[in-house]
């Protein structure tokens, strides 16, 4: 080391590498908040609550009562808890309260992300995060094989806990962004009679339309195990197939967050069937997709860094990627669709609608 920047450089980079090591961190201390109850509590107090205060809340050991500040500390530091004044006067450290972000951890709120964060972190799931190396010099087709010597949607069939983690974080994502899609996006369904919810699960997405859009005939349309006991409703059925195979026709196909499970072949293999299954543009044909589009202008860094995330979520679990607008377009023009449109008012994801007619294309 030549000079004192140098030493700087040497220290700033051994703090960047051991913040990237301990990363982690953040994730399990927020596993552990939602698992002991800490938003609940905080929420059903209804106003900052003091350490001693949410301590005598908690169904901890009386022993590991003063690590509480130590867990409370690193959640505050990553935005997940605020600290206020009480009682009109600065105390030694306040009282927490919650912010956006933890309101989504709650059990009571119809959006929450509870579901996701604990099958994301589920020991199951990061099992093949240990083994990326070694995937990386076989021939397994994922690391979560590699992992536990078979795949993750048969892991899911044969798992109930996982299968159940997993559909609770899929409909609670789902009514989050439907939430989002029909404020926002209402034209979207304007002029369609019908809609095919492909991969649709228990039929939330497909539900709040077809309560917002009485007249649209909706259809979830997923494994025979996945919607079997189900009952529908007037405007609302459920269908058993493979989406490999034949979707049921309609004037459009909804794909919500199914296409970035699946390599380039089997998206347009998907992509082809649903072609077959919606009519001519002027009839109101197109296929809506919901998922990310990596790269795009204006994004900020903890979105990008929620997308590379996702993306190597996908490589580990699955045989799906999130893809850029160049590949989307790709994938589009390979299953025979000549025109899309994107509007990007989901967050971390876009709404894509695709159909067969050459018009002018439109990005929002």
């Amino acid at each position: 080391m030549a000079n004192d920047e140098s030493c700087s450089e040497l220290l700033q980079s051994q703090a960047h590498v051991w913040n990237q090591t301990f990363n982690f961190i953040n994730s399990a201390s927020l596993k552990c908040a939602v698992e002991l109850g800490i938003p609940d509590a905080i929420h059903s107090h209804g106003k900052p609550m003091t350490l001693p205060e949410l301590v005598r809340a908690l169904p901890i050991n009386p022993s590991k009562a003063h690590c509480i500040y130590r867990l409370m500390r690193v959640l505050v530091h990553s935005g997940f808890f605020v600290q206020q004044k009480v009682g009109g006067h600065e105390q030694e450290n306040g009282g927490y309260s919650l912010t956006p972000a933890s309101r989504l951890l709650l059990k009571d709120e119809p959006l929450n992300a509870r579901a996701f964060l604990l099958i994301v972190i589920d020991p199951i799931i990061t099992k093949p995060w240990h083994f990326l190396s070694d995937w990386f010099q076989n021939d397994d087709p994922t690391a979560f094989n590699t992992a536990h010597g078979k795949g993750f949607w048969d892991y899911h069939a044969q798992e109930p806990r996982i299968g159940k983690f997993f559909d609770e974080a899929m409909a609670s994502d789902s009514r989050l962004i439907t939430n989002v899609l029909i404020k926002e996006c209402k034209e979207t369904f304007e002029g369609l009679t019908s809609v095919v919810d492909v991969g649709g699960g228990t039929g939330t997405v497909a539900g709040a339309i077809a309560k917002t859009f009485p007249h649209l005939k909706c259809t979830v349309f997923d494994l025979p195990h996945v919607i079997a006991d189900l009952q529908g409703s007037e405007n609302l059925d459920f269908v058993g197939g493979d989406m490999f195979e034949a979707i049921p026709p309609a004037n459009a196909i909804l794909l919500k967050w199914i296409l970035h499970d699946w390599s380039d072949e089997e998206c347009v293999k998907i992509l082809k069937r649903c072609k077959e299954a919606i009519p001519s543009k002027d009839k109101g044909g197109k296929v809506i997709i919901i998922d990310i589009i990596m790269e795009k202008e204006k994004a900020d860094d903890e979105s990008i860094e929620a997308q590379l995330s996702f993306d190597m979520l996908m490589m580990v679990l699955l045989t799906g990627q999130e893809r850029n607008e160049k590949e989307w377009e790709k994938l589009f023009l390979a299953a025979g669709f000549s025109h899309y449109k994107t509007t990007s008012v989901l967050g971390l994801r876009s709404l894509i609608e695709v159909c067969t007619e050459v018009v002018v294309l439109n990005f929002v």
